[in-house]
């Protein structure tokens, strides 16, 4: 949780900072945010089912295997953030113009793109072995690493935006090569701490390919489920745009403040449950996986709800810190409401789903996660706010409806237990466990 909470509020300083420029800065960071997020689904996905594989195998003690598996893992993940590097060099521009932005916001925002996906092989390391290492317990190395690299993306943040003492006045240019620098420095530093001598994983040569299939297996309905979620950003943020420049800004804040108070205390429980239920499942405890994944997810929701609830009574103060801007402020305060009382569902979502996957299973909480949004964000935002004519009001109910839909459904699969019997049926086939 203090790792997730550095984590993000690297990302509010970045929207904060970017506040004190213009509206435009604010809406073009949070466009480009769209894109950048999806190398992070996609390192998240493949970091995912590393956890799981390294979760079960070090309750089984297989060693060898779990091994195996953060290398390929490792290895994927820098393959993988080349194509994305090469999309900011050439598209980053474009990318943020079909979205129906502004010249303004079109500039500031591929600016700030190109030098964002610069670092996302290096981001897709980050958080593939930052996974690796807490899916053996240690969750405390990742968070020292990723923390001072936080940190310095802070200082940096704020030093390169305004030109604070001998560093250059770079606005919005300065918050992205902020951010890529950070992110290059924590790849390196938990390259070495896996590749030390004395460290619990190891890095070999990864010829196992059992142990990929189902790394991938695993993986893909994740880094799916992540794509849908950018996807379904850009006509969501489309229709926020047909509602104007300061309604899409506001929603940006409104988002950023939720994933600042009550986010990193459900990923949090999330990477916690998702832990206990591998380890569980790997040292033969069934039960027990299923319980931990109950408590988690009631610990969850009775912290987080609170959390919740002084989101939406503090909106208006919140939002204070992002922007003065009275268009984007009164629109800002409805989006932070709605995310106050959706994060409740959020943290019920994210915690039941973290168990799921430490039992290797990621598809129910990616159909969850496309029905929701298709029916739901996408649906009830464009039919009921654009062609009926509700208005704004629609997509904060619209975040809501999401999140309680998707807890429906993967609140059926955990109670049914068959992701107990695929998590064990994964291991007996990668000779973790013996096949009774």
């Amino acid at each position: 949780m203090a790792e997730q909470t550095l984590r993000t509020l690297m990302r509010t300083t970045d929207v904060v900072v970017a506040g004190f420029f213009s509206p435009a800065a604010v809406a073009a960071v949070g466009l480009a945010d769209v894109y950048a997020r999806l190398p992070l689904w996609l390192g998240l996905g493949v970091g995912d089912g590393a956890i799981a594989l390294s979760s079960q195998d070090t309750g089984s003690g297989a060693d060898a295997n779990r091994d195996q598996a953060v290398t390929w893992a490792l290895t994927i993940g820098v393959l993988a953030g080349l194509p994305f590097l090469a999309f900011g060099l050439l598209f980053s521009y474009a990318a943020i113009e079909v979205l129906g932005a502004d010249r303004e916001v079109v500039r500031i925002g591929g600016q700030y793109l190109a030098i964002v996906l610069l670092s996302a092989p290096a981001y897709h390391v980050t958080l593939i072995a930052s996974r690796s290492i807490q899916g053996t317990g240690d969750t405390r190395t990742p968070m020292y690493v990723n923390g001072a690299a936080n940190v310095l993306n802070i200082a940096g943040t704020v030093g390169l935006a305004f030109g604070l003492g001998p560093l250059p006045e770079l606005t919005v240019i300065g918050i992205a090569a902020s951010t890529a620098v950070s992110d290059t420095l924590a790849a390196l530093a938990l390259v070495v701490v896996i590749a030390r001598p004395r460290a619990e994983l190891s890095l070999v040569r990864p010829v196992d390919l059992t142990i990929a299939r189902q790394l991938v297996v695993i993986s893909a309905p994740r880094v799916a489920e992540g794509l849908t979620e950018v996807v379904a950003q850009f006509p969501f943020n489309a229709v926020l745009l047909a509602f104007g420049t300061e309604v899409n800004a506001a929603y940006h804040i409104g988002r950023r403040m939720e994933q600042q108070v009550a986010s990193p205390l459900s990923r949090g429980y999330a990477t916690a449950a998702n832990i206990l239920a591998g380890q569980s499942l790997g040292e033969g405890e069934p039960e027990r996986a299923y319980f931990d994944g109950w408590a988690a997810t009631g610990l969850a929701a009775l912290t987080v709800g609170g959390l919740g609830l002084v989101l939406v009574a503090g909106a208006e103060w919140f939002v204070l810190a992002f922007t003065r801007d009275p268009a984007t402020l009164e629109y800002a305060v409805g989006f932070a409401r709605a995310y106050g009382v959706a994060a409740v569902f959020i943290a019920l979502y994210v915690t039941i789903a973290g168990s799921l996957r430490g039992g290797s299973e990621t598809v129910s909480p990616f159909l969850a996660k496309l029905s929701g949004t298709l029916i739901f964000l996408l649906g009830v935002s464009y039919v009921v706010g654009l062609r009926l004519g509700y208005g704004v009001v629609a997509a904060y109910v619209a975040i809501v409806a999401d999140y309680v839909w998707r807890n429906l459904l993967v609140g059926t699969v955990y109670y049914r237990r068959n992701w107990i019997e695929r998590g064990t049926r994964m291991m007996a086939d990668r000779g973790s466990i013996k096949d009774d």
